[in-house]
């Protein structure tokens, strides 16, 4: 299993929210929490200026992240990022402890290649519509890609790609489709253009028509 990211937190023990505030503003730090596996969940608290480095990189979200807590080195998960609403600030983190022989469950990002190119934009003027960015997958921590890839070069106008047609790599299931097939959502579609509004140019002549027929 190997690990691409490294962050050194530092265990607290002061929470609330009194405290992850001043935390915050005082020492520019962000509360998280690592929970997971068989031990207690763990508050720590994470360099601000070091998060928004590594969140610059997609593959932060869906690779294995060794957090380095006081010296103590523990592979996780980022499993969810709390944003201020208005400024470019992170409130709070969530990571999973993950081992190399359990399952994890997570969300991989979805890369669309070929759009431009694909038949039912090139030849048919279509328009793409997606309907999920991200999938929900399980997998073992070492096969956890950093993206799955959808191919779209083949795919028509008026053409729906569900969970079932994506090639998901070895070792990767997906969750939605473990509930079986009625759960096989869309993922992308190549919707048909809008028809252009058509001018009713007999309206006119009718009217002049009409007012002609008024005048006699």
């Amino acid at each position: 299993m190997s690990t691409d990211f490294t962050l050194h937190a530092k265990g607290r023990e002061d929470t609330g929210k009194g405290a992850s505030r001043r935390l915050r503003r005082l020492a520019a730090e962000i509360p998280a929490i690592v929970y997971g596996g068989k031990k207690t969940p763990a508050q720590v608290s994470l360099s601000h200026k070091d998060v928004m480095k590594a969140l610059e990189n997609e593959a932060f979200y869906s690779h294995i992240i060794a957090l380095d807590i006081d010296g103590s080195s523990e592979d996780v998960i980022l499993k969810d990022v709390q944003r201020h609403p208005a400024k470019n600030v992170i409130l709070h983190m969530d990571f999973l402890r993950v081992n190399k022989t359990t399952q994890l469950q997570t969300k991989a990002p979805l890369h669309f290649i070929n759009e431009d190119i694909c038949a039912g934009v090139k030849l048919g003027g279509g328009i793409i519509a997606h309907s999920m960015t991200e999938l929900e997958i399980t997998c073992l921590p070492q096969d956890l890609p950093e993206y799955i890839q959808v191919d779209m070069t083949e795919v028509e106008l008026g053409q729906t790609l569900h969970i079932s047609d994506l090639v998901l790599p070895k070792g990767v299931e997906s969750v939605a489709l473990s509930h079986g097939p009625d759960h096989d959502l869309p993922v992308v579609t190549i919707n048909k253009p809008k028809a252009a509004p058509v001018e009713d140019d007999s309206a006119p002549a009718q009217d002049a028509a009409d007012d002609k027929a008024s005048e006699e």
